[in-house]
């Protein structure tokens, strides 16, 4: 076994950290993003560049970025979770599917165009394909603009993308195994990937919240990162047991994590390893930069570029328009996501590792992020000119079309939300699926573990017998839930009241479609042991089909039922641990738990003048802040800006209170260095003395807002447009401290 050379493994990575923390400061203070400094970096640190010292085995950089991807797709996995994917809408899905449809057949066809292979081409289409997360947000910070209407829906777009690019990695390493592009050879992973996903999914949803839920008193913030990374490497080898990259592990791991009620800690605890590992892998990416390739390819590098900020900006809007946007809220989102990033250098790294990708793409790929990636603030600020030219040039008519489409397809999504009908069969069409992949993962199980174990100890015929037996019962609970389409109370009365009667056509055909299933699911095991012929075990399922429906019916609903509502909970249970809905103490009173905002009116006040109990009728029971616990807080105490209030109320008093305590309207707050929660006191030559609060223009003037006024050793007074200012206050305040020292007089 070859050794590994500790201390060339330590030089490298000192190596390699210093330049990017060197990097990091400049990139930094020229007000550009992080990564591209990493990038710099990493290209100063290979053998191609010579003025500095490079690195000594570039095998033991792949090695760290390798951990670096598995952190970053872990991490990713945290902000994506899949509550917020059930949240997107369709709207999202159908954008981001058009937008990575779209750009891959683009990349696939200027990849044939310059004289790539087949599959060098489908891997181009895949990297430029993919927006980046992390530039759009940073981009979208410094310019003041993530309140702006569209971008919740960019956000969800992106969401989306993450997804897909998982899945895409699935199939472009399939692509590179079989160096062909089979449709049933794709098809068979796709189902492949789907079954595993869903499994990882269910199963993962339904354990990890509730032992994190169980424990969460005992779990100290060394003890949550232990776990996590435990996990999320855990979940990456089972990944690659199972035919798949250790990346989609990572990151599915993160995606359950991120609906448990730790997931806010994780990602606390979890930054500063995704900081350092997602700079080695960076700087891994900027190593791989050829200036020699990079000249001799400028004009590709150009072509690519165009292509990535046309081709995004063309397939953006019109996803947008598709799904029923207006024309304004399309241009500026295409204008958004004229950019590639971390995804393209994965897949990049994916190509490279494979052996399939030509070794001049990797640095072409990273020419054109750089590009784009300057490019993105300029495209973002032209967004709202182009909308104007574009309004004088279309044709009245054309804008009056655009719109009414828009409203059309808002009103006619709304109806299909609301139909009472329509979320019957989508609950019930979710349900076959879940259950249907949970049945197969049981009978796989049972193929491949139980009957070989029984039919060694038991022999054929008895050995047969009671793993059919076994296996049917613990199919039975699943395969009910895949017959019976259930109908809510409510649903049966709204669907009365609309039209006189309950029509039983849809349920008698979702009801024949899970006899169908069940009855297939049933054969299989007959078939699989070897107990009937395929005739026999085709009457034997139907029977004890019809047996689990009639005769066990009550007993299957109860358990059914149960887990459901566990698996919902497990869901939910972020915005349950919000607004105290799940967490029932006595009668209607709820444990809540919320978290304080810039423009929560009493933020910065003592308890007792507070007065939650008079004011909204709850009890505060705790507090907690950077992460210590104050049970039962003092009257003294103030409440700041990032409290968590753990607070007892019903749900009405609770949902009255919730958008007053996290209120955060942003303040515009100045892209002039950092911005933080400071305080100073104002001398008698300070310019705001004598004036009042409405006067004094913080927020127009300074970009800050002022949380609280300390006059005295312990009176906070609370700002007031009628406040005075005095020498001697100690303002509290949100802001840049540089711009506000000409305030400290």
């Amino acid at each position: 076994m070859e050794s590994i050379n500790i201390e060339s493994l330590i030089n490298d990575l000192a190596l390699i950290l210093v330049l990017g923390a060197i990097a990091t400061v400049i990139f930094k203070a020229l007000k550009q993003p992080v990564v591209l400094g990493y990038i710099v970096a990493g290209f100063i640190a290979s053998p191609h560049f010579s003025l500095f010292p490079s690195v000594a085995v570039e095998t033991n950089i792949e090695f760290w970025a390798q951990i670096g991807i598995i952190v970053l797709l872990f991490s990713l996995g945290l902000e994506f979770s899949f509550k917020k994917l059930l949240n997107v809408g369709g709207s999202a899905i159908v954008t981001a599917l058009i937008i990575v449809t779209g750009m891959m057949g683009l990349g696939f066809i200027v990849g044939k165009m310059l004289g790539f292979g087949a599959v060098d081409s489908i891997f181009l289409g895949g990297m430029i394909s993919m927006s980046s997360t992390t530039i759009i947000i940073k981009a979208l910070t410094d310019l003041n603009m993530r309140q702006r209407k569209y971008v919740p829906m960019i956000f969800a777009v992106l969401i989306v993308e993450d997804l897909f690019a998982v899945i895409m990695m699935v199939i472009l390493s399939s692509v590179a195994i079989n160096q062909t592009v089979e449709s049933g050879e794709m098809l068979r992973s796709v189902l492949k990937l789907t079954f595993f996903l869903v499994i990882w999914f269910t199963v993962g949803i339904y354990v990890l919240p509730t032992v994190f839920k169980r424990f969460r008193r005992i779990i100290s913030d060394e003890m949550l990162l232990i776990i996590s990374m435990g996990l999320c490497f855990l979940m990456a080898i089972f990944s690659v047991k199972s035919g798949f990259s250790l990346a989609l592990g990572a990151f599915v791991m993160g995606s359950i994590l991120a609906g448990t009620v730790e997931a806010e800690r994780i990602e606390h605890v979890v930054a500063p390893v995704k900081d350092l590992f997602g700079a080695v892998f960076f700087i891994s990416v900027g190593m791989m930069v050829n200036p020699t390739i990079i000249i001799q390819n400028a004009g590709t590098i150009a072509l690519l570029s165009v292509v990535v900020i046309i081709g995004m900006i063309v397939f953006g809007t019109f996803g947008m328009l598709a799904t029923g946007q207006p024309l304004k809220m399309a241009l500026q989102s295409g204008f958004t996501l004229t950019q590639i990033g971390e995804f393209s250098f994965i897949i990049a790294s994916l190509g490279m590792t494979l052996n399939v990708l030509d070794d001049s793409i990797y640095p072409i790929i990273v020419a054109v992020s750089v590009i784009t990636t300057f490019c993105t603030p300029f495209f973002i600020k032209a967004a709202d000119p182009c909308y104007n030219v574009v309004e004088r040039i279309l044709p009245s008519s054309w804008t009056r079309l655009l719109n009414g489409y828009s409203n059309q397809a808002a009103q006619s999504e709304t109806s299909l939300t609301s139909s009472t009908w329509s979320n019957i069969i989508k609950r019930y069409a979710l349900r076959v699926v879940l259950y249907s992949v949970v049945a197969a993962a049981i009978v796989y199980l049972s193929r491949t573990m139980l009957q070989p174990l029984l039919l060694e100890w038991l022999g054929k015929g008895w050995g047969a017998l009671l793993g059919a037996i076994v296996t049917l019962a613990a199919l039975s609970p699943f395969l009910y839930a895949i017959t019976v389409p259930g109908i809510k109370n409510h649903e049966r009365e709204t669907l009365i009241k609309q039209s006189g009667r309950v029509s039983y056509v849809p349920i008698v055909v979702m009801l024949i479609l899970g006899l169908i299933i069940s009855t297939g699911f049933i054969m299989a095991i007959l078939y699989r042991y070897a107990i009937f012929s395929s005739q026999m075990s085709l009457v034997i399922a139907i029977i004890l089909v019809l047996v689990i429906v009639l005769l066990f019916a009550p007993f299957f609903k109860s358990r059914v039922a149960r887990l459901e509502q566990r698996f919902i909970g497990n869901v939910n249970v972020r915005e349950n641990r919000r607004t105290g809905r799940g967490n029932n103490l006595v009668s209607d009173l709820h444990l809540a738990y919320m978290r304080v905002g810039y423009n929560c009116p009493f933020v910065g006040e003592k308890l007792r003048n507070a007065n939650l109990r008079k004011h909204y009728g709850v009890n505060l029971v705790n507090i907690q802040r950077n992460g210590r616990l104050y049970p039962v807080p003092k009257g003294e105490m103030r409440i700041f800006p990032g409290d968590v209030l753990g607070v007892i109320g019903n749900d009405e008093q609770i949902q009255q209170m919730l958008p007053l305590v996290e209120a955060s309207e942003p303040v515009s707050v100045s892209t002039q260095g950092d911005v933080r929660f400071t305080h100073f006191t104002i001398g008698a030559q300070s310019p705001l003395i004598g004036k009042e609060l409405r006067n004094a223009r913080l927020s127009e003037d300074y970009e800050s807002l002022l949380v609280a006024v300390q006059r005295g050793e312990d009176d906070f007074i609370t700002p007031t447009p009628e406040l005075e200012f005095k020498d001697g206050d100690i303002l509290w305040i949100v802001g840049n401290p540089k711009r506000l020292t000409t305030l400290q007089g």
